[in-house]
């Protein structure tokens, strides 16, 4: 892991995507903390980590595009599958590289709290606390960029992707408001999520008779609540679908809580995605 770590953090550094990275980071992060808090007077650095929350979009694409995508189109990839390394190990550390460079940029623009400070009494718990759930947020993106980049050899189709997934969890709450809240509709969603799920089984294990008995046994308990408690389905897809708005859980963490749900969520998205990567090369790999 710590090879794979040392050549991912030199290929950042030795090549425009690292410098890139953090140039676009501090300039978009310092352009949010000069409107929230310089322009405004406002004492509160956390409102220039919410508002500078859209340079996700472009920052993770840019990060995570290449850690795959680039090994495929290159070839190289079965001369790394082949290495007597685990696989979990590459993985590993890709995601930690990536997120090592993402936490030298958020280190950097620390510059901006301290300047803050000088001229206004600042509460450093609830900045720290901010910023926690920010470096958070970000290796959970930083995860399913890198799903997303194992799946193709184009960096550019990586890119795209990413940038999509990427505003589709940012946006998870406008999605949601404006989902269906009748019974009916959420039958349909819950049966949908059930088959994905079972699908996800199966890719996962072979194994056609544990997704099948997955996917029976969510469908019968799906209809014993429908029977019993019908009530539990009014808004089902609006519940589920704010369960995944990254956004959602971040408003802990810019109030300054620390929430065990909000911890757990982020550190459960990403290690979910960091095993989906590995599936997907396990297969590749003895393909």
């Amino acid at each position: 892991m710590l090879s794979i770590f040392k050549k991912e953090i030199r290929t950042y550094f030795t090549t425009v995507t690292g410098f890139g990275f953090l140039g676009f980071m501090v300039l978009i992060t310092g352009y949010f903390f000069v409107s929230q808090n310089i322009a405004a007077a406002n004492p509160s650095y956390n409102d220039s980590l919410a508002g500078s929350m859209i340079m996700f979009l472009i920052l993770i694409p840019i990060l995570t595009m290449r850690l795959f995508a680039d090994e495929t189109r290159q070839k190289t990839d079965q001369l790394l599958f082949s290495a007597p390394i685990k696989v979990t190990d590459i993985v590993a550390g890709k995601f930690l590289a990536a997120v090592a460079l993402y936490l030298i940029g958020l280190a950097i623009t620390l510059v901006f709290p301290v300047i803050l400070s000088r001229y206004c009494e600042m509460d450093w718990g609830l900045t720290a606390v901010g910023l926690l759930g920010y470096f958070l947020m970000g290796a959970c993106l930083i995860s399913v960029g890198l799903f997303i980049s194992v799946l193709t050899d184009n960096q550019i189709v990586a890119a795209a992707a990413t940038f999509a997934v990427v505003f589709l969890l940012l946006m998870m709450d406008n999605i949601a408001s404006s989902a269906p809240i009748n019974t009916v509709s959420s039958l349909v969603f819950a049966g949908a999520l059930i088959a994905v799920i079972a699908i996800v089984v199966y890719n996962s294990t072979k194994n056609i008779a544990a997704a099948g008995i997955f996917a029976l046994l969510g469908f019968v308990i799906t209809g014993v609540l429908y029977l019993f408690k019908p009530l539990i389905f009014d808004g089902f897809i609006i519940k589920v679908l704010g369960w995944f708005s990254a956004l959602n859980r971040f408003e802990n963490f810019y109030m300054g809580v620390v929430s065990i749900s909000d911890l757990v969520y982020y550190i459960t998205f990403s290690v979910a995605f960091l095993y989906l990567t590995t599936n997907v090369i396990e297969k590749r790999r003895w393909s």
